[in-house]
């Protein structure tokens, strides 16, 4: 069995990686999260993969927390720059395959048309210039890697569609941004990529998002048609947003689509469009 440790494996990407993998017979998925693996810890991460042998590292350790990670700024770098770093060393030194998952919020958000990967980034939240560091060190340290920059993403977890379905509960009315477009992804269509990259010598940087363009206020929409919930959306802009939320808010991309531009080009897969996605997830 070929080995593939999973980091953040209780986050809404290792899970569905988990899913996808399950009943293999020829891949086996060995569990970590920070209980069991500090990835900013270089001497632990190469204990680890000195221990295992594993044909692949698929990394979904992140902190994600947007707004914190503006004032945990240290912790952020550890996590998002130094973990992948650490883990693209014991790459190399295993022979493994890598695979990073990173973010749109590496680029500034003010296109008007689709990201490719060859867009230059410009991030504007640490964020994502936490995460464009861990990029830059995966392609420094690694030798076969492949980066997935995704967005929007929901899953087995918490996320945006279960907060917004546990919102029409209490709420006839719910107050949502109009004014930032993405591509909502489902982590299972993700984990799905990522089962197909795998196997292959076809490394390098993509993007992997579903496919299609929305708003947050017209995606909840459509959550709310699918599950059968009649509250209103009211569509409100970042601004007025902001002005109603404490503390601090880190700058959010107004255009977050990705185009799969590299998948297209060199594979023939395709993730879902967006809409077939939710749908699925829903049932």
């Amino acid at each position: 069995m070929k080995k593939i440790i999973v980091t953040g494996c209780n986050g809404q990407l290792g899970r569905a990686i988990n899913r996808i993998y399950a009943g293999s017979r020829e891949y086996e998925c060995v569990n970590t999260d920070v209980k069991d693996l500090d990835i900013t810890n270089i001497d632990a991460v190469l204990k680890l993969l000195d221990e295992v042998r594993p044909y692949a590292i698929v990394n979904c350790a992140a902190h994600t927390n947007v707004n914190a990670c503006e004032t945990d700024v240290d912790n952020a770098y550890r996590i998002n720059a130094i973990g992948p770093r650490n883990l693209s060393i014991a790459a190399t030194r295993a022979g493994a395959k890598l695979i990073h998952v990173s973010t749109d919020y590496v680029f500034d958000g003010q296109a008007v048309v689709p990201y490719t990967e060859f867009d230059r980034p410009d991030p504007k939240a640490v964020y994502g210039k936490t995460k464009l560091a861990g990029e830059r060190f995966v392609q420094e340290f690694a030798r076969e890697y492949f980066i997935i920059r995704t967005a929007w993403l929901y899953g087995d977890g918490k996320n945006f569609v279960r907060t917004m379905l546990g919102r029409s509960q209490t709420h006839e009315q719910v107050k949502v941004v109009g004014d930032q477009l993405g591509s909502p992804t489902s982590a299972d269509e993700l984990a799905r990529a990522i089962e197909y990259l795998l196997p292959t010598d076809n490394f390098g940087l993509f993007h992997g998002t579903c496919e299609g363009i929305t708003s947050w206020a017209d995606f909840t929409r459509e959550i709310y048609r699918l599950a059968g919930r009649s509250t209103e959306v009211v569509t409100v802009t970042s601004e007025e947003y902001e002005k109603n939320t404490t503390g601090i808010v880190a700058p959010r991309p107004a255009y977050s689509v990705l185009e799969n531009y590299m998948l297209k080009l060199t594979t023939d897969f395709m993730f879902a469009d967006w809409e077939k996605a939710i749908a699925q997830y829903l049932k």
